[in-house]
């Protein structure tokens, strides 16, 4: 059987959850009561949970989920209203906390190494759709709700939304998700590639692990590097892609796990 280890935290306040079986670790965004909305909390101890997972060398992909009956509702209603929190303070200090809280998440998922599989299980809305889209691949249970709505309440995607968005369904098409704040199902997010898969929901974490185990059964550092190539070359011209891909595949071909993917098969 599979060890499951829940991760310790120093604090009593507990928003992330971290579970790791075999090669594979959960995250779990855990403030069913708020929807997930994030606080100043969830935002460290998200960070904290993806750096345990990047530095573990048996952990080789990693599924982010929420839990109860949302995936994540972005920014805390309750907070805005109250200015409290990440909403409180005059011009200059809001920005200072979005870059020292809420930022640093992009920013940390920038630089993870390993594949991030979003199993979106309920509503994805504003900062939940932009966490979402950080992801590498993502997987929706029938009827998830997921919309860019930061217009809705007065604001702009304050952690990086208006960035990958447009990577991930292009800019005409981001753009107008984001200037009207409509919300879609999962069915029409895969229609115009915001997600990859839409699955009952009562599979949504099976399929998922599937997808993560068909990952993490290949040679950790192809798979790596071909993430890192991926993205790298996204934003490069040719001729950088085409020398990073045979600098990488310089290291790869000398790896004793490239010699074991060689090897006849019984």
């Amino acid at each position: 059987m599979s060890e499951a280890q829940q991760s310790a935290t120093p604090s009593d306040t507990v928003h992330v959850r971290y579970e790791h079986a075999g090669p594979l670790a959960t995250i779990t965004l855990d403030r069913p009561e708020a929807r997930n909305a994030y606080s100043d909390e969830m935002c460290e101890q998200l960070v904290e949970a993806l750096d345990r997972a990047d530095h573990d060398d048996a952990i080789r992909c990693v599924i982010l989920t929420g839990a109860g009956k949302s995936f994540h509702a972005g920014g805390d209603i309750k907070a805005m209203r109250e200015r409290s929190g990440m909403f409180a303070g005059d011009p200059a200090q809001l920005r200072a906390r979005y870059v020292r809280g809420i930022q640093a998440v992009p920013r940390r998922i920038a630089e993870f190494g390993k594949p991030l599989i979003a199993a979106i299980n309920g509503a994805a809305i504003g900062a939940g759709l932009d966490l979402a889209c950080m992801c590498d691949i993502r997987i929706a249970r029938a009827g998830a709700q997921l919309g860019s709505t930061f217009v809705q309440v007065g604001l702009v995607p304050g952690d990086g939304g208006a960035y990958f968005l447009t990577r991930v369904v292009g800019f005409a098409r981001a753009l107008e998700l984001m200037l009207t704040g409509r919300v879609i199902n999962a069915e029409q997010a895969l229609a115009i590639g915001l997600v990859h898969e839409v699955v009952p929901a009562d599979q949504l974490l099976d399929i998922a692990t599937e997808r993560a185990q068909a990952i993490a059964k290949h040679p950790a550092m192809a798979v790596q590097l071909t993430k890192r190539a991926a993205y790298r070359s996204y934003h490069a011209d040719m001729a950088t892609a085409l020398e990073l891909a045979a600098s990488y595949q310089g290291i790869v071909q000398n790896m004793e796990d490239h010699q074991r993917a060689l090897a006849p098969k019984p």
